[in-house]
């Protein structure tokens, strides 16, 4: 395992993560601040959502074919894994508001949980694991805020 401490988060992946955090800030906040119209914010919030969710379960799709140090048992895991939360995304934009928040939430932490699981069987960047953590806590929050708004 790559635990090297003080390796930096590369400048473009730090820009692309931190950037993809910005239609979920504008959104949650937008539920808040326009509350005749939080129900569409709040829409297009998991919507974007959605799309991340099923965007950071590739990863694992990626993990699975180029990592080394993976036994076939572990590669399929992944392989498998990959796929859940597209799964779990989906039916989230056919649901109420809060129901959608939560399921949508509990995705992204599942997601993280098994990303951990991952940096626990393979060579990953020091950096990969906080900044996930990070991207993610971020995400849940403007999740279920959005979700608290848009039921009003």
């Amino acid at each position: 395992m790559n635990r090297a401490s003080g390796e930096p988060v590369p400048r473009v992946v730090a820009w692309l993560g931190y950037g993809g955090l910005v239609p979920f800030v504008v959104l949650a906040v937008a539920t808040f601040a326009d509350p005749q119209r939080a129900p569409f914010w709040s829409d297009a919030l998991f919507a974007y959502g959605a799309v991340i969710l099923s965007f950071v379960g590739a990863l694992h799709w990626g993990f699975a074919m180029t990592l080394g140090g993976l036994s076939a048992g572990q590669r399929d895991a992944r392989f498998a894994w990959s796929v859940v939360p597209a799964l779990l995304a989906w039916p989230a934009l056919l649901l109420p508001v809060l129901p959608a928040s939560l399921l949508l939430v509990a995705g992204f932490s599942a997601q993280y949980w098994q990303d951990r699981r991952l940096a626990g069987m393979a060579e990953l960047p020091a950096w990969f694991l906080p900044l996930r953590l990070r991207l993610s806590s971020v995400a849940c929050l403007c999740l279920a805020a959005g979700g608290l708004a848009g039921r009003a």
